[in-house]
């Protein structure tokens, strides 16, 4: 039954059928009262759970009739149904908390209404990672109110060999049952991850020196010229190219993508999904929209605008990627391929991509550039972050210990080099 306004005067002269029945709010879609042949009439919540007309229907129960007015069952219908247009189910939500969800129900909760409405979509894939290939397929099949502390240590201690992985894994459960505990789908306070004791996870850290950049920059001038030629030391593939022909040559693309990540400290989403209409050359910056820390400017240095400068300009991404300048154009996964050449032709072995953004740091540190303006150049929005450089700033230190080391030498009539590089010169050039 339809086209009515659902007040108090209309359900007094509802009469009960032979069959359950719904009657519809003529204003608000979605808002009706159901009226079962026992009599009984409760306020209901219909909506479908998806897009398009393949989802499914799902109602939600708001209260009884007579337990609460018909004004406030239509205040909690706003309620869901404004829930379920970002993208909730509350339906879902009400039946794994009537039923004990398992803890797979409620991490596909999780997932869709907190995850991915209020993490970026990294972050997103990160947590649906540690959840569905680690926690998942060992505790999946729990009901989530009975894993206990005991679970998540066993789980934690399997993978101590992976300890920054182990640690992520605590991490991300706990965050989990800190969401089931707001919502109320568990006890307030329940958390089997609370308590775990963490590994130590070594700093990962890694700083390349002049003469490992020396290597780098000749390793990516000939991969983007001649090429790279194969390790012939691995095994081949069953249709191996002849000798001459078999090189890696990667494009100008990947070539100035790992050198903008050297040369300006961005982190590698940064530079792959940067759209030339984020590059201001005339200012020297690159005005993201959108970073891991939110929006951000990039300052650019003169050798990373000749980069940009002399780079073809083929579809809206800086770095040309998946169908660069069609209407599908995606910008690039990632660099696997060509750093893995490059690195393995400079002799890197072990070096990260990300690495390179510590080298841009450790640089600036080292020449006593001081720590604010290094946590300003890569957006650093924590000074805790940049923290980890401030071994790297002994420049300040060196030249009071120099200046201390002078005037006791003075004092004791001793002949000694002014500052401790002086020393070293003098060191290296000494006869043994």
């Amino acid at each position: 039954m339809n086209g009515k306004r659902i007040t108090k005067r209309l359900i007094d002269s509802l009469s009960t059928d032979a069959a359950e029945y719904f009657v519809w709010d003529s204003k608000l879609s979605g808002f009706g009262v159901r009226v079962q042949p026992s009599g009984i009439m409760s306020y209901v919540a219909k909506y479908r759970a998806g897009s398009g007309r393949v989802a499914p229907t799902r109602r939600v129960t708001l209260g009884r009739v007579g337990n609460i007015t018909p004004d406030e069952a239509e205040k909690l219908a706003k309620r869901v149904l404004g829930a379920v247009a970002h993208g909730a189910d509350p339906a879902a939500v009400k039946s794994a908390d009537r039923r004990g969800a398992t803890l797979q129900e409620l991490a596909a909760l999780f997932l869709a209404d907190h995850v991915a409405a209020k993490r970026k979509p990294t972050t997103s894939d990160h947590y649906g990672h540690i959840l569905k290939k680690l926690v998942l397929p060992a505790l999946g099949n729990r009901k989530a109110d009975q894993v206990s502390t005991a679970d998540i240590a066993r789980l934690h201690a399997r993978m101590r060999e992976r300890p920054y992985l182990a640690n992520r894994v605590v991490a991300v459960v706990g965050s989990l049952y800190g969401f089931a505990s707001r919502r109320r789908l568990l006890p307030i306070g329940f958390n089997p991850a609370r308590g775990i004791d963490k590994y130590p996870e070594k700093g990962r850290e890694r700083f390349l020196t002049a003469a490992e950049l020396t290597r780098l920059g000749d390793a990516i001038r000939e991969a983007e010229t001649a090429g790279i030629p194969w390790d012939t030391a691995k095994p081949t593939a069953k249709h191996t190219p002849k000798t001459e022909n078999a090189r890696t040559v990667i494009g100008k693309h990947a070539a100035a993508a790992i050198r903008l990540l050297i040369l300006t400290g961005a982190r590698l989403r940064e530079v792959l999904h940067l759209r030339w209409e984020y590059v201001d050359l005339e200012r020297g910056l690159l005005l993201l929209p959108d970073s891991k820390t939110g929006k951000k400017a990039i300052v650019l240095n003169a050798p990373a605008m000749a980069v940009l400068a002399r780079l073809p300009r083929i579809g809206a991404y800086v770095i040309a990627g998946q169908n660069a300048g069609t209407e599908n154009e995606k910008p690039r996964a990632d660099l696997n391929k060509p750093w893995r050449a490059v690195r393995r032709r400079a002799d890197l072995d072990g070096v990260r991509i990300h690495d390179l953004r510590h080298t841009h740091a450790s640089i600036g540190a080292g020449a006593g550039l001081g720590l604010p303006i290094i946590g300003k150049l890569l957006g650093h929005t924590k000074a805790a972050t940049t923290q980890k450089y401030a071994h790297l700033d002994v420049d300040p230190l060196r030249r009071a210990s120099d200046h201390i080391g002078a005037r006791i030498a003075a004092a004791l009539g001793e002949r000694s080099p002014k500052t401790s590089k002086e020393a070293v010169v003098r060191l290296r050039g000494a006869k043994p």
